[in-house]
């Protein structure tokens, strides 16, 4: 159980008064009046009001000091309410800057240098020695929490901030890659349920193949869902009931998603050029996702303009490009850097060290072109020369 800091200053607050009650008995051994009820009264008032320093540090230094002073004036033995005052100044000295607390230990120094003037028997040398010294070393330490204090706040502060741009980066990931998933298959239904109302009395077949489409289509996002939810919730890379995760779609599948998008209404041509190998998973996924948002994109604003996906095999590289022989006219959220496809394909493209254009062609059309290293030394170089 934390213990309240009131509670804490509480305790201190009597640890001192009792201690300087105690001591007060050796006043007469010492050669200095014995406490009567106005020297007890005056070690309450500097000892007590320590359970306020965490609420008014300041307020509390200059009335002990202050106390002190008085007690020094009446006579008493000063080494009684010394230890009050030391703990004023750490305190004042572990919460404020030095322009503040430093002229509080010099106060407490000319205040002990009095005490040594009051007796006639002290030896100012030592009262001098000891007025410097106790003063600056208790402010030293104090001056040392405070640093320690603000460095730890700033760390706390550094960490939320980490932590927040941490969780705003997984929420936009998240964000792009629930939009490459939805948006496309979605488009893909959204014209097979049009095609399919179109046609339903004129053309069964026709409409039962479009309704086939939808029913693949909605499969197939239900279960990329579902891969997304699994690598959510997994701890160590399982699924949530023990079984491994499907796999990431990758470029062996872009001749189905190719398949789909035609079977949607748009004529698409797949050329595949170069020697196809093994590429790591983040580099498939990475082409899979900018060609899929691509054709995306073809059907929302090109219609049914003539498409063409290459995928070109390199040595130290690969290309994906998506053309199409429409208008060539630039969407808005192309022209204004918005949209989650378009952030997402230029943010996987720079996590894996690739280069991404998106615009119209001089000759009409629209282009996506995607280039990605296919090593980590060609990443790290920018290494995109043919073999």
């Amino acid at each position: 159980m934390r213990i309240r800091p009131v509670v804490v200053d509480a305790l201190i607050a009597v640890a001192l008064t009792t201690v300087a009650v105690l001591l007060g008995q050796e006043s007469a051994r010492q050669g200095w009046p014995e406490l009567d009820p106005l020297g007890y009264a005056l070690v309450a008032l500097v000892n007590l009001p320590a359970v306020l320093r965490g609420k008014a540090p300041l307020t509390v230094l200059l009335f002990v000091h202050a106390v002190w002073t008085v007690y020094v004036t009446a006579g008493y033995w000063p080494v009684l309410n010394t230890f009050a005052p030391m703990l004023a100044v750490y305190t004042v000295a572990s919460v404020r800057p030095a322009r503040v607390s430093l002229p509080c230990a010099v106060l407490m120094g000319a205040v002990w240098i009095y005490a040594g003037l009051c007796d006639a028997g002290a030896a100012m040398p030592a009262v001098v020695a000891q007025a410097v010294g106790f003063p600056l070393v208790i402010w030293r330490f104090g001056h040392a929490a405070r640093r320690t204090a603000e460095l730890a706040r700033q760390l706390k502060r550094e960490q939320d901030e980490r932590a927040r741009r941490e969780v705003q980066q997984e929420r936009g990931r998240i964000a792009r890659e629930l939009h490459d998933v939805v948006a496309h298959h979605m488009s893909v239904i959204s014209v097979q349920a049009g095609l399919a109302t179109f046609v339903f009395g004129s053309d069964p077949p026709t409409a039962r193949s479009a309704l086939g489409t939808i029913a693949d289509t909605s499969g197939e996002a239900l279960e990329e869902l579902r891969r997304m939810l699994r690598v959510l919730r997994a701890e160590d890379g399982d699924g949530e009931d023990g079984a491994p995760a499907a796999p990431m779609p990758g470029l062996a599948r872009l001749d189905e998603m190719v398949e789909r998008v035609r079977a949607g209404g748009v004529p698409v041509e797949l050329r595949v050029t170069g020697t196809p190998r093994p590429l790591a998973p983040g580099v498939e996924l990475c082409a899979y996702r900018v060609a899929q948002e691509a054709l995306t994109n073809v059907m929302k604003h090109a219609g049914g303009a003539g498409t063409t996906v290459e995928l070109a095999y390199r040595r130290h590289h690969i290309e994906v490009s998506v053309t199409d022989d429409g208008e060539g006219v630039i969407p808005d959220k192309v022209r204004t850097g918005a949209g989650h496809g378009l952030i997402g394909m230029r943010e996987r493209a720079k996590l894996y060290g690739g280069t991404i254009s998106i615009g119209p062609l001089s000759e009409g059309g629209f282009a996506v072109r995607l280039t990605l290293p296919t090593s980590a030394r060609a990443a790290a170089r920018g290494d995109d020369t043919t073999g």
